[in-house]
């Protein structure tokens, strides 16, 4: 499994696809939170927190996380390596978790510099230190728990079309369904009772419980579920894959 991490990793840097990642990412959040006018604007918000940059990130990692994983299956499909990878002493779980994490420590990579933002919000508060590092821990986590589904969901993606770009297409539809789909269907209150837990079907109402900095084993099992579910989807068109 190792060897598949580190060779989607190198395949990540030894493109420009690692560093456009990263860059974006950090492009996007930073333009949006210290540059732009606006609501999401840190410095004229008043309020030393950073509710805007973890309101962004969920949205930005829906497109951006599909563009790192559209590649991971396709392009072996696409080109028959599929079959050679399988045919080395190798599971096919080894294979799927090489990929998956791979993927997921490239986004971790993309994270990492942004608790720059804390050390920042930190010296601007009124007094200096004045930031809740319990809601802030906790949006951190739930970010990473976001990003693990959303990894699997991609991952999944790519495993069933031969196409990248059907891929990165699939893998925004399906995780903007779980991210705010059942969230928005649930707001139009058409099924009465069951609209609250038509909602609880949704990872933003998971990522805002985690972001309160209380650790719910509820969320936790929701994210894993999620994460897990498009695993063994993943693993069994793998196994079927001709």
């Amino acid at each position: 499994m190792r060897t598949i991490i580190k060779k989607e990793l190198t395949s990540f840097f030894s493109s420009p696809i690692g560093y456009l990642v990263i860059g974006i990412y950090l492009l996007i959040n930073g333009l949006f939170l210290w540059f732009f006018d606006g609501d999401f604007n840190i410095l004229q918000a008043g309020f030393a927190d950073l509710n805007a940059y973890f309101f962004l990130a969920p949205w930005i990692f829906i497109f951006l996380i599909p563009a790192i994983t559209m590649r991971s299956f396709s392009d072996e499909i696409n080109s028959g390596t599929i079959e050679i990878l399988k045919t080395k002493p190798l599971t096919n779980w080894q294979i799927l978790f090489g990929k998956y994490f791979g993927s997921l420590i490239l986004v971790f990579l993309a994270i990492l510099p942004t608790i720059i933002y804390v050390y920042s919000i930190y010296n601007l508060g009124e007094p200096i230190g004045n930031i809740e590092f319990g809601a802030t821990i906790g949006s951190f986590l739930g970010l990473l728990f976001l990003a693990s589904a959303y990894t699997a969901i991609g991952v999944f993606s790519s495993a069933i079309s031969k196409n990248q770009i059907v891929s990165f297409i699939i893998a925004v539809s399906i995780s903007f369904l779980f991210y705010y789909g059942f969230e928005a269907f649930a707001n139009y209150n058409l099924l009465g009772n069951l609209d609250y837990t038509l909602q609880q079907f949704g990872m933003n109402e998971h990522f805002k419980s985690i972001s309160k900095g209380v650790i719910d084993t509820r969320d936790l099992i929701y994210f894993a579920s999620i994460t897990f579910l498009f695993l063994v989807i993943t693993n069994f068109k793998i196994q079927h894959e001709k």
